[in-house]
């Protein structure tokens, strides 16, 4: 049974680039990175894949990529890049792309899945937009899949632009994968803590002496770039 016709159990968000060996790999590995420190003892109320529309099938990830990773304090650990499969994008409750023509990717893959699916960038646009929305449910992944049906609503509120993408940085200097890393650690980490909230009794990292570095924003924090 799929995340979409299951109503229970955890969130699921996809994120998706090319290779999946720099962005959404460093995305992924960041983002469980935080959810480690927000969520605690329930880890498993949110679960982050990664996959590429054109992965280097089997890779670990780029080596400035980890460094850029490592830098914003995650673990490669042992990641894999996978090919982006049908089963994937029916799992998962969000789908969040490293740029537009990701998207267009995804939705010719899958149609269905075009009220779940966005660039991450737009998707920290939408939540902006949003505001204080309070979506409904009894627990934290029913809201978060009633927040993702508001996004979608949203987005005939939002102009596509290129500032939506966040540019690949392979076969570019080390400054581009920094660049990339700062881009998705700036919207995706807002957007972690904005679902983490959504759990009534999960403290919030924004208020924690846990040793991260503000990222500029009230609502996430990570760890500094040594």
């Amino acid at each position: 049974m799929t995340g979409q016709q299951n109503a229970t159990g955890a969130f699921r968000i996809l994120l998706v680039c090319t290779g999946n060996i720099c962005r959404s790999a460093l995305a992924e590995r960041l983002g469980r990175a935080y959810l480690a420190e927000t969520l605690g003892e329930e880890p498993e109320l949110i679960r982050l894949t990664s996959a590429g529309t054109g992965a280097v099938v089997g890779s670990g990830m780029h080596p400035d990529s980890a460094l850029v990773l490592a830098g914003f304090g995650g673990d490669v650990g042992q990641f894999a890049a996978r090919q982006i499969q049908p089963d994937h994008t029916a799992d998962a409750d969000l789908i969040l792309t490293m740029t537009r023509g990701h998207r267009r990717d995804v939705l010719q893959l899958a149609p269905r899945a075009l009220a779940r699916t966005f660039t991450l960038r737009e998707a920290a646009s939408l939540l902006e937009l949003l505001g204080e929305v309070e979506p409904d449910g009894d627990d934290l992944p029913t809201r978060a899949r009633d927040l993702v049906r508001e996004m979608a609503t949203a987005r005939s509120r939002h102009t596509a632009s290129e500032d939506d993408d966040v540019p690949d940085p392979i076969n570019r200097p080390l400054e581009a994968h920094q660049e990339a890393g700062d881009l998705i650690a700036a919207a995706l980490l807002p957007l972690l803590q904005r679902i983490v909230d959504l759990a009534d009794d999960v403290p919030s990292a924004a208020h924690g002496d846990d040793g991260f570095t503000d990222t500029g924003n009230d609502t996430g924090r990570i760890r500094s770039a040594s």
